[in-house]
C-alpha cells in the first residue's frame, strides 16, 4: 500500500494563509494602509538607490552582471537588467548596504529591504501596475512579521537564528507569490520552498564591512523569496503543508511555536502600520539616543562646550550591536559625538570614515559611556548629560521619530528620500521618482519606473 489513502489534507493554518496570499492582489487596501505603504515603498527605494553607490551595493551589481540572465527586472543604480531572482538579490543588498531602511520591532527584522526588492522585481517581470505592487508590499510586511512572531522572535534570535533573515524571506515570498498570481495550492507549495530556504545565523553582527549583513538582511531573503515563487510558477510542486506533520517547519526551528499567529488578524491588522521609518540613517538602537541628546541640547540650550559627559543606559539585548563599532553609522559613541560637535547629523557625516580618526571626535568620544541595562526595553535608552557646571539632565525617548507613535510626515519622508537619491540620480530624476511613488496607484506598469532607476 502506498499510504495515500490516509494522507491528511492541509491544516487550517496553511489553508487560510495560502488563500489569503493568493487573493491579496485583488483585495483593496484601506486608505491609510495604502498611504503608509507608499511611504515605505519610497523609503526603501531611496535606500536601494543610495545603497547602490555603497560598497555592498556595488559588489552586488557586478556579481549579478556576471550572471547574465533573461532581462526581466532592473538592478537599481546600474545598467543591468536581469532575471527577477538576480535583481532581487542585488537590490536587496543595496537596500541594506547602509542603516537607512525601515524596521519592525516585534518581529526583530528589517522587512522593507527584502519585501520591496522582491515585489519590484516580480512586478516588473509580470508587468503588474502600481496598485498591485502596493498590495504585494503590504502583504509582504504582514506575512514576514507574522513568520517570526509565530516562531517566537526572541527565542529564535537567542537560539542563534537570524530573525532578520527569516521574517523578510517569508515576506518576500508572499509578495512575489501574489504578483505571480499563484493560486492557493501553488502558494502552499511556495511556502514549502520558502521554509526549505529559511536560514541565517546571528554572526552577521561580526561583519565589519556590512557586505554579508547586506546579503543576510536583504539580498538572501529577497532572492530566495522570489526563487520560491518563480519555481512554483514554472511548475514545481511540493509539500502540501510544511507547517504540520512529521518534522515540519515549526518542529525544526521553535520549541514553543504558535502557528496560529501566522493568520492572526490577517486583513484587519496590517503590520506595515507598526513599522518604523528612520529619521536618522543609522543603526536602529541609536535612534532614540540621538533623539534624546538633541532634545536635551534644545531644551536646556546646551552647546558642545557645556557638555562634560554623556551616559547612555541601553537594553543589554542591543547595546553590544552599537558599542564602538568599526562602521561610523552603527557606532553610538561616534554618532553622539558628531551630533554634539556639529550641532546636527547628516547622511554624509554619519558615513564619513575619515571623521572616525578625527582627533577632536576621538577626544569627545572619551566623554561618552554606554552602559548595558537588563531592565530597559529595547529602543528606549536613558540618556544623561552632565554639564561643566555640575548639572545633570536626563531624557528618555519613549517613541523615536518615525515610529507609529511618533510618525514622520510625508514631507519628512520625501525630504529624506531626496537627500539619499539626488546624489546618485540627480535632483530632477530624484524629484520625478518621488512624484511617481506619490501617485503609484495610477502607474499602469512597474517597468515604467526603469528610466528613473537606472544609472
Amino acid at each position: 500500500m502506498s499510504g495515500k489513502e490516509n494522507k491528511p489534507g492541509p491544516g487550517p493554518v496553511i489553508s487560510e494563509l495560502a488563500t489569503y496570499i493568493a487573493a491579496a492582489g485583488d483585495r483593496p487596501l484601506p486608505a491609510e494602509v495604502a498611504s503608509k505603504t507608499g511611504l515605505h515603498l519610497l523609503d526603501t527605494l531611496a535606500a536601494m538607490v543610495s545603497g547602490s553607490a555603497l560598497h555592498p551595493g556595488e559588489i552586488a551589481v557586478e556579481y549579478v552582471r556576471g550572471l547574465g540572465g533573461t532581462e526581466e527586472s532592473v538592478v537599481i543604480g546600474s545598467d543591468v537588467v536581469t532575471t527577477a531572482v538576480n535583481a532581487a538579490l542585488a537590490n536587496g543588498m543595496a537596500a541594506h548596504a547602509d542603516e537607512t531602511d525601515d524596521s519592525h520591532l516585534s518581529s526583530r527584522s528589517h522587512l522593507g529591504c527584502a519585501v520591496v526588492p522582491a515585489a519590484l522585481a516580480m512586478a516588473e517581470r509580470e508587468g503588474r501596475g502600481g496598485e498591485a505592487l502596493l498590495r504585494a508590499v503590504a502583504l509582504g510586511y504582514d506575512i514576514g512579521a507574522r513568520a517570526t512572531l509565530s516562531l517566537g522572535a526572541d527565542q529564535l534570535y537567542e537560539a542563534g537564528h537570524s530573525t532578520h533573515s527569516f521574517a523578510p524571506l517569508f515576506g518576500a515570498a508572499a509578495a512575489a507569490g501574489t504578483l505571480a498570481r499563484l493560486n492557493a495550492d501553488q502558494v502552499r507549495w511556495m511556502l514549502s520552498y520558502t521554509a526549505q530556504q529559511a536560514s541565517g545565523v546571528n554572526c552577521w553582527a561580526r561583519d565589519e564591512g556590512h557586505v554579508e549583513k547586506a546579503f543576510d538582511f536583504g539580498g538572501m531573503p529577497a532572492r530566495n523569496g522570489v526563487g520560491a515563487a518563480t519555481m512554483v510558477a514554472a511548475g514545481f510542486t511540493g509539500v502540501d503543508d510544511v507547517f504540520t506533520g512529521p518534522r515540519n517547519f515549526f518542529f525544526a526551528f521553535s520549541p514553543r511555536p504558535e502557528p496560529e499567529l501566522l493568520i492572526d488578524g490577517l486583513g484587519s491588522r496590517f503590520e506595515i502600520m507598526d513599522t518604523n521609518i528612520k529619521k536618522w540613517s543609522v543603526g536602529s538602537p541609536i535612534q532614540a539616543a540621538l533623539d534624546s541628546v538633541q532634545a536635551l541640547m534644545e531644551e536646556h540650550g546646551l552647546e558642545r562646550a557645556d557638555i562634560e559627559r554623556i551616559r547612555v543606559l541601553m537594553s543589554d539585548k542591543e547595546s553590544h550591536v552599537v558599542d564602538n563599532r568599526a562602521m561610523p553609522d552603527i557606532n553610538l559613541q561616534h554618532l553622539l559625538s558628531l551630533l554634539v560637535l556639529d550641532g546636527g547629523l547628516t547622511f554624509l557625516s554619519s558615513h564619513d570614515y575619515d571623521r572616525m580618526q578625527d582627533a577632536e571626535v576621538l577626544k569627545f568620544r572619551e566623554r561618552i559611556e554606554l552602559v548595558p541595562d537588563p531592565d530597559l526595553p529595547r529602543r528606549q535608552p536613558v540618556v544623561e548629560i552632565g554639564t561643566a557646571d555640575g548639572q545633570t539632565f536626563s531624557h528618555r525617548t519613549a517613541a523615536v521619530r518615525g515610529t507609529p507613535e511618533n510618525p514622520m510626515t510625508r514631507q519628512e519622508v520625501e525630504a529624506k528620500a531626496d537627500d539619499l537619491m539626488a546624489p546618485v540620480l540627480g535632483t530632477a530624476r530624484s524629484k520625478e521618482l518621488i512624484a511617481k511613488i506619490r501617485g503609484i496607484g495610477a502607474l499602469g506598469d512597474a517597468r515604467a519606473l526603469r528610466p528613473l532607476l537606472v544609472a
